[in-house]
């Protein structure tokens, strides 16, 4: 019988997993209508389409994680499974970290001869990026499959054993050195992006804030928006970082309270970044409201 703690956390996940299925459903249903109504589809279309799938795949990985933690469903070890999970997670990274990329592309004031060919060309180059992102990501996941689970399989049985308190790491140091370049990668290309982003909106409205009135105040507004929208995209970026590197290296014991917050807040990730790209763009924005009123005058 779960004790009321675990019965909270429980709730708080199918919580986390309704809300991502709903607000990643809402972007794969507008992307899909606009596909219809105009026959074709933008770069921005394509990455947040690839998001939504992945940040749905991600929610129903974490869920399952939960239920195997709070031993509902029995643990069974998988090699391809283990695969699995490290494609959907690592290509769901990917796709964030395009998206950053795009919008620093699409939005910052940056004089670099770099940054002004990755304007004219970011839209065009989307598509091979995502393809690259999926191409690297089932090599590693090949890799994970026939070098790294042998490991894993190993460390498995002591990380979740209730008793076990201190976890072999005997072969495993290339594995983590793998791992953390493996991570790292796409981390600091996100970085690199949306940090030059966040100093050119902030450098922008800091200009602007002399003119309150008019035109040039909402546009000031919009701008403060933006940069909130971006930092809370980087902190939650961060955050599942953080979270991703205690489990993927077994840091923490399986089933302790501490893991069991992590879990948690490695879960709202998928469902609260999706929540923020709706808010943050007017198109979505207007997807989210047709959808509640066709659900609220529904019979």
């Amino acid at each position: 019988m779960l004790y009321s703690h675990l019965t909270i956390h429980l709730l708080l996940s199918v919580i986390q997993l309704l809300s991502g299925i709903l607000a990643n459903g809402i972007i794969l249903v507008g992307r899909g209508m606009d596909l219809i109504k105009r026959r074709t589809w933008t770069s921005l279309d394509l990455l947040l389409s690839c998001l939504g799938i992945s940040q749905i795949c991600l929610q129903l990985m974490f869920f399952y994680m939960t239920l195997t933690f709070l031993s509902i469903v029995e643990f069974s070890e998988s090699s391809s499974r283990f695969a699995v999970c490290m494609l959907i997670n690592e290509s769901g990274l990917w796709f964030a970290t395009w998206l950053g990329v795009f919008y620093c592309a699409k939005t910052a004031s940056i004089t670099h001869p770099l940054f002004f060919w990755l304007k004219r060309r970011i839209s065009k180059l989307v598509a091979w990026l995502i393809l690259a992102s999926l191409l690297y990501t089932s090599i590693v996941s090949i890799f994970h499959n026939k070098y790294s689970w042998p490991i894993f399989q190993t460390i498995l049985p002591q990380y979740f054993s209730k008793n076990a308190t201190v976890q072999s790491k005997e072969g495993s140091t290339f594995l983590y050195i793998f791992l953390a370049t493996e991570l790292s990668l796409p981390l600091l290309i996100f970085l690199a992006s949306v940090l030059p982003l966040v100093f050119s909106l902030g450098r922008h409205t800091w200009q602007m804030r002399s003119t309150m009135t008019g035109s040039r105040d909402l546009s000031r507004s919009s701008q403060l928006g933006a940069i909130l929208s971006i930092l809370s995209f980087l902190f939650l970026y961060l955050t599942h970082y953080v979270v991703d590197a205690l489990i993927t290296f077994l840091i923490l014991q399986a089933g302790s309270l501490v893991f069991l917050l992590c879990m948690l807040v490695a879960g709202t990730y998928p469902s609260a970044h999706s929540i923020i790209l709706i808010l943050g763009n007017t198109k979505l924005k207007q997807n989210a409201k047709t959808f509640l009123l066709h659900c609220r005058y529904c019979p």
